[in-house]
């Protein structure tokens, strides 16, 4: 049997320590290497599962060691190489001590195929598996624990940490990586992730989640994509008499409505009902007409951010704006409400319908100006959106390349779109019909079916 290093140790000039006191001194050192090595391990976990913005209120809340979290977090990379400096260390030192004392006992060899396999078994189990679940579980509370134990180690380890920390950062250079640990944890695509990981868990509702995903979509939403349609806009000239702007109003059951000069492409303002209604039945002059009562409103492009939009709207007080195309056409307008609507919802008044109505798992009726991405939503499928269209009218116009009748059925891919209802030249109502993969859509080979593809 070889004789180990710790058994050479075991005699110190003409002082011999029983192997007895050396094999409980090191089991005694690996118990304290294990606990070092959990440390580390759920150290790793709790202090990066915590988002920087969360560290910070810790911090701002006083609570011990979030002010030293803080600090941490405010170099990750220092702090995640800190972390796998001194793991490395403990995990490495096991094994070597673990090995010199197993050499009391067995050969070489021996010794070092045991110390390799239990100490990886313990380390696994001890050192690694459940300090990380309880960090998981605790990472908030853990990681103000363990804060300023972290600081220490940084301290004490501070000559490795400095050295692998800037040859960390040249082979990063050299390979053309970066440092991802300094960027955030979690991305857009995530945050949605767990939205509906949320809604599966029974977290949050169906309609909280439909709520938090329109949030999401209404930066990337444009004003065309919400705007009601110059052919669906009422508007009142400004030559028109006050009590025929109260008409118009009533009727189309508008609160507000656009004034313009000769035609729709020269909108100078907007009129309010109320002001209508209280200048001409309760009004101390008389003779007010329609232009005394007109509001400046704001001429968008239809390109412009919705986002920006409602805080331009909000900042000038206006809440109704209309939207004009490149040439300075007016296109249509926006309200506040529409602006409302693309985060909550459709706001139905009366016996308003809905503009998507589901009428079993994989069939829906939707109205012609229903954005694609919407249906795509409701059936889960992949209808292509373009330059030139935003609505499933559009696609179905697009596609068919001509004016379209009602009862006509196209098909793209496995999705069957059915026209329901024309008005004019409109389509004003659409079926769409989720199919199987595989499953032919529409009668075979009928000729009033055309496909879109």
């Amino acid at each position: 049997m070889g004789i180990s290093l710790l058994q050479q140790a075991a005699t110190v000039g003409d002082v011999v320590v029983p192997q007895d006191i050396v094999v409980i001194v090191g089991v005694l050192v690996l118990a304290t290497l294990m606990i070092l090595s959990a440390f580390f391990s759920s150290s790793e976990i709790a202090m990066f599962s915590l988002a920087h913005h969360r560290v910070q209120m810790l911090a701002e809340e006083g609570l011990p060691g979030g002010e030293t979290a803080a600090q941490l977090k405010e170099n990750p990379h220092r702090l995640l190489v800190t972390i796998l400096v001194g793991n490395n260390l403990v995990n490495i030192a096991m094994s070597s001590i673990a090995t010199g004392l197993l050499g009391f006992y067995l050969s070489q060899g021996k010794a070092v195929l045991a110390a390799t396999f239990g100490i990886t078994t313990l380390v696994l189990l001890f050192g690694e598996s459940a300090p990380k679940s309880y960090a998981v579980e605790n990472s908030e509370s853990w990681a103000l624990r363990i804060a300023p134990w972290l600081a220490l180690s940084e301290k004490v380890l501070y000559p490795l940490v400095v050295t692998f920390d800037y040859l960390t950062r040249i082979v990063n250079q050299l390979t053309g990586g970066r440092a991802s640990i300094e960027s955030s944890y979690v991305t857009r695509s995530e945050i949605q992730d767990m939205i509906e990981t949320g809604e599966r868990e029974g977290v949050i509702e169906e309609d909280e989640r439909e709520m938090l995903q329109r949030i999401f979509r209404f930066n990337n939403t444009i004003a065309k994509e919400v705007m009601t349609p110059r052919l669906d806009m009422t508007a009142v000239p400004s030559d028109a008499e006050v009590e025929t702007a109260i008409q118009t109003c009533t009727q189309s059951g508008h609160e507000r409505v656009p004034v313009y000069e000769n035609d729709l492409d020269n909108v100078i303002g907007v009129v309010k009902l109320r002001d209508l209604v209280r200048e001409h039945r309760y009004g101390e002059s008389d003779g007010v007409t329609l232009d005394d009562l007109i509001e400046p409103t704001l001429h968008v492009p239809e390109g412009k951010n919705v986002d920006d939009l409602l805080q331009e709207m909000q900042e000038e007080r206006v809440q109704l704006v209309i939207v004009i195309d490149e040439f300075g056409t007016t296109e249509g307008l926006i309200t506040t409400e529409d602006l409302i609507e693309e985060i909550v919802g459709e706001i139905l008044e009366g016996e308003e319908e809905r503009p998507v109505n589901r009428v079993d798992e994989g069939t829906i009726i939707v109205r012609g100006e229903v954005n694609i991405d919407e249906v795509n939503e409701a059936l889960d499928i992949e209808l292509p959106e373009g330059e030139e269209f935003e609505t499933i009218a559009g696609f179905i116009f697009n596609r068919a390349g001509r004016l379209v009748e009602e009862g006509e059925v196209f098909i793209y891919e496995n999705v069957e779109l059915r026209v329901e209802q024309v008005e004019n030249t409109r389509i004003r109502k659409a079926r769409i019909i989720r199919h199987e993969p595989g499953e032919v859509p529409g009668a075979e080979g009928d000729p009033a079916v055309e496909n879109l593809e």
